[in-house]
């Protein structure tokens, strides 16, 4: 017996769930990519990738994925040799880092934790130690999906200032462009990187990383540097160096749609619909967690990220009988517990394109397979959710 038919309910961390309008976007022929309309859509989506950033540096777009953008950030402003310290929060900025380390750097973690975000004091302290500079770069993850732990950024960059040091500040902003605030320039960053397929509601394929003047000058005498990644090479007059080579055209006319819709709704409409729908899903955990089962990744709640929450599951309960039953019975799927996390943990995306419908979805069908698998938990978190989205979004 199953209740699944109808439309499947994506709840993964990426790629998301996708609009109709960006969908119909990409339904048309091929485009002359040496055309006027191929060069205008290019010079629009750079701008406007710039704005996303909140940068006045320059963006470049990539037909790649995420782990791509990150090779395209460092064989641009490193050299084999060159020290980088990685901020640990989770899975990402160690991958990051582990990319780095297999390019030729150096590279040095600074040791965190699967249950919380960065701490900018630390950071700060192991910086004032590094006195002759050996540093050249700092690596961190605004948004780390695995653990669900979102990092302050600007708290970061202030502590970066603070020690007085001259490394570059470089941001992964795959799992928060589009999502939450980010503001490149007024907190100090030197490089940021995203992707297409998470907040910004495209298909995978599209990576994207903005630069302001200081890594421009850093890039000069980078010897990492390969012809398809390389900025220089990027900036030449013709457009199809935009792309390395033929453009991606259906995932940039996708891309369009999809920026445009954001800007329709309002950066800080968005912003606040995130919150919003995070919160009522934190608001359902937390009821969930009375039964001693279920209970949040990360510790502090201010360190809960409003892309994705991860729940652990103790004592001898299996997060995958849980996925299955959401899936193959409601057509409810959840994303799986990844890296420190594998086999102890279900994660709930509230990211991109999602709505109260969606989300409270998702949850009442999470509550369904809470009791048709017997996995003891407090009754209620759907009701919970939809009290605080009762009582916030206003009338």
């Amino acid at each position: 017996m199953a209740v699944r038919a109808g439309r499947e309910f994506l709840a993964i961390p990426g790629p998301t769930n996708m609009p109709d309008e960006v969908l119909r976007a990409m339904h048309r022929p091929a485009l002359d990519i040496y055309s006027d309309q191929m060069r205008d859509i290019t010079e629009s989506l750079l701008r406007d990738l710039s704005r996303l950033f909140a940068t006045k540096g320059q963006s470049y777009i990539y037909i790649a994925n995420g782990h791509g953008a990150w090779e395209a950030v460092l064989s641009n402003v490193l050299s084999r040799g060159d020290k980088i310290l990685v901020l640990e929060s989770g899975r990402f900025a160690v991958g990051w880092g582990n990319a780095a380390a297999a390019m030729g750097a150096d590279v040095e973690g600074l040791k965190g934790d699967w249950r919380r975000a960065v701490r900018p004091a630390e950071v700060e302290a192991r910086l004032r130690q590094d006195k002759d500079h050996s540093i050249k770069a700092i690596l961190v993850a605004q948004i780390d999906t695995a653990s669900g732990t979102v990092n302050d950024i600007e708290a970061i960059g202030r502590a970066i200032k603070a020690a007085g040091h001259p490394a570059l500040f470089m941001v992964d902003a795959v799992a928060s462009l589009g999502c939450m605030p980010f503001q490149m320039d007024a907190w100090g960053i030197d490089v940021a990187m995203s992707g297409s397929q998470k907040g910004l509601m495209t298909p995978p394929g599209l990576g994207f990383v903005a630069v302001n003047d200081r890594a421009r000058e850093v890039h000069k005498t980078a010897g990492m540097r390969t012809p398809y990644w390389d900025w220089t090479e990027r900036d030449l007059a013709e457009n199809y160096r935009k792309y390395g080579g033929t453009a991606p055209v259906h995932l940039l006319f996708a891309l369009r749609q999809a920026i445009d819709m954001l800007f329709d709704e309002g950066l800080e409409n968005v912003f606040l619909r995130h919150h919003l729908l995070a919160e009522a899903v934190r608001r359902a955990v937390a009821v969930w967690a009375e039964g001693q089962v279920l209970g949040f990744n990360i510790t502090e709640p201010a360190e809960r990220s409003n892309t994705v929450t991860t729940v652990v599951m103790s004592n001898g309960h299996d997060p995958a009988a849980l996925q299955r039953y959401c899936n193959e019975k409601c057509g409810v799927v959840l994303g799986v517990g990844i890296g420190d996390l594998q086999g102890q943990a279900f994660r709930i995306a509230h990211m991109g394109h999602i709505n109260a419908p969606m989300i409270l979805g998702t949850l009442g069908v999470i509550e369904v397979g809470l009791q048709a698998l017997n996995i003891p938990h407090g009754k209620g978190g759907t009701e919970a959710a939809i009290d605080w989205l009762g009582e916030t979004v206003s009338a």
